[in-house]
Formats: structure tokens, C-alpha cells, sequence
């Protein structure tokens, strides 16, 4: 089951970073979110793809789950939306401004201020 995941990992890697090579915006922000969904699952699939009990150490307890790694996926999973917010955000107003979704349209600005 792990070597399923992790070539989903790098399938879903792979996507991102030709998203993230093209020119328009939105596939950019697409591709950003696609490269935190693969490390959301690289860091579950490192946790290790075991079951057991609840973390709670009491009596009869041998085997459980790591909740560190749950941890982790819940707080990238709440920056990540933080920044695709963001970046929706950012895109919605250099299209308005200039009419373009296009990345090498936003090239030289700021020389012509």
C-alpha cells in the first residue's frame, strides 16, 4: 500500500511542478495546490500506513497510531488554504488591473512607473 501512495506522491509532484511551469496564473495556484496535497500525503505515508488504538496510553495499550503526522497534515492543510486564498486573491486583482491572466504580461511594471 505504501508503494502505491508514494508513486501517487510523485505522480501528483510531477503534475504540480508542470502546472507550476506554465504561464497562466491559475494554473499556477492549481499547481500549488496540488503540490500541498502531495506533501500532505508524503507526510501521512512517512507516519507509516498502520492501524491501532487511539494515542492514548492506558492500560492494554500496544500497539497505536502516531498522532505527530496527523498534526502536521492538519496544520499544512490550514496554510495551505490560507495561501491559495491569497494567491486567488492576488490573481483576481492583477486581472482586473490589467486584463490579462497571462504571467509574462505582469513582466516590467514596475520600469514603467
Amino acid at each position: 500500500m505504501e508503494l502505491l501512495i508514494s508513486l501517487l506522491v510523485g505522480f501528483l509532484f510531477a503534475s504540480a511542478v508542470y502546472l507550476m511551469l506554465s504561464r497562466n496564473i491559475l494554473r499556477i495556484i492549481v499547481g500549488t495546490g496540488l503540490i500541498s496535497h502531495a506533501a500532505h500525503l508524503l507526510l501521512m505515508t512517512m507516519g507509516g500506513l498502520k492501524r491501532g488504538a487511539t494515542p492514548f496510553l492506558g492500560q492494554g495499550a500496544t500497539a497505536y497510531t502516531d498522532p505527530l503526522p496527523h498534526a502536521l497534515i492538519l496544520t499544512s492543510i490550514v496554510i495551505g488554504f490560507g495561501v491559495t486564498a491569497f494567491l486567488l486573491v492576488l490573481a483576481y486583482r492583477a486581472y482586473n488591473e490589467l486584463g490579462s491572466a497571462d504571467i509574462n504580461d505582469y513582466r516590467g511594471l514596475a520600469e514603467d512607473e
